[in-house]
């Protein structure tokens, strides 16, 4: 079961800059950030744009130090962690994490950023919140689940859509759902495969049936090293990715040749052409369609691209 980061917040009633009225944190009603943790210790003057701040420091008082393997022994003038505990989980230092909080005008770099945010335990909405203010927001981290099949929400979307192909997979060509009509298409019985070779590289590298499937095959497979390479340059530093591209170099040349090519390429739209056992030349429009903005999985739908194709499937049943 994997771990659930939220499971480390503390229960508290308090909200973000909003704490109760006593003590030196209190607040006025209706002014929830006019307080000392937006004063900018230069010059004692208060700061109404520091929101990373506010957020770093709201996200470092959710935590139990307990859970983080910290001591509640002594006295803690605050809830949750101290800056020098997530300077400590972060691997950088107490007073440039201070000056972070703050609001100083320090330099911080997209790989220091992650550490902190990976320290606070954020999730990925607020990893991407905390780059967006911090000015890092073409750099934010891929975090890419590495799902092996879809929610059954998914396919029931996939099966709908017969007698229509459509499959989805991720960034790396793993195929982790698919419906009855895109079995059929391919001739290929994805179900008996190991699921690690269920992927569209592998088997248009390994497999003669999935081979014979694609009348295209040279450019389809062109087209797909292009854009595998592209999406790798987000994970070069990604075991999963180094492993599987070490996986296409180990099982075919062919595969090396191709991308040794140097050549990138997106996602598109596209026709493609297969070649169907039973029903002969069939021509569809694959169309894309992703769960996410960046580093979601697809989904490909494929409709007739002519009228012959379209009467074939109905025939074929």
């Amino acid at each position: 079961m994997a771990f659930d980061p939220s499971l480390l917040a503390r229960p508290t009633h308090a909200t973000p800059g909003n704490f109760p009225a006593s003590g030196r944190h209190a607040t006025r009603a209706g002014d929830p950030v006019r307080d000392a943790r937006n004063v900018d210790p230069g010059t004692g003057r208060f700061r109404a744009d520091n929101e990373l701040g506010l957020f770093l420091r709201q996200r470092r008082e959710s935590l139990d130090p307990v859970l983080l393997g910290f001591s509640r022994g002594g006295r803690r003038r605050t809830p949750g962690l101290r800056r020098e505990e997530v300077a400590q989980l972060a691997d950088v230092g107490v007073t440039w994490y201070t000056w972070l909080e703050q609001g100083r005008d320090i330099q911080v770099s997209a790989k220091v950023m992650g550490a902190i945010a990976t320290a606070l335990h954020c999730t990925e909405a607020e990893t991407r919140h905390v780059f967006t203010l911090a000015g890092l927001g073409e750099q934010v981290p891929v975090q890419e689940r590495l799902c092996k099949s879809v929610s059954s929400m998914c396919q029931t979307i996939l099966d709908t859509l017969n007698p229509h192909p459509a499959m989805v997979q991720n960034a790396r060509y793993d195929i982790i759902g698919f419906n009855h009509a895109y079995a059929r298409l391919t001739g290929v019985d994805l179900q008996m495969l190991a699921v690690e070779d269920r992927n569209c590289i592998y088997l248009a590298l390994t497999h003669a049936g999935w081979q014979a499937c694609l009348i295209d095959f040279e450019e389809s497979l062109s087209r797909m090293v292009a854009s595998f390479r592209a999406a790798m340059a987000d994970h070069r530093d990604d075991p999963a990715w180094q492993a599987q591209l070490q996986r296409y170099f180990d099982v075919s040349e062919v595969f090396r040749t191709t991308w040794d090519r140097y050549e990138v390429r997106g996602i598109e739209n596209q026709v493609k052409r297969f070649k169907h056992p039973e029903l002969g030349v069939l021509a569809f429009q694959q169309t894309n369609f992703w769960t996410a903005p960046r580093g979601g999985d697809r989904m490909m739908v494929y409709m007739p691209a002519d009228d012959d194709t379209a009467q074939r499937l109905r025939e074929g049943g």
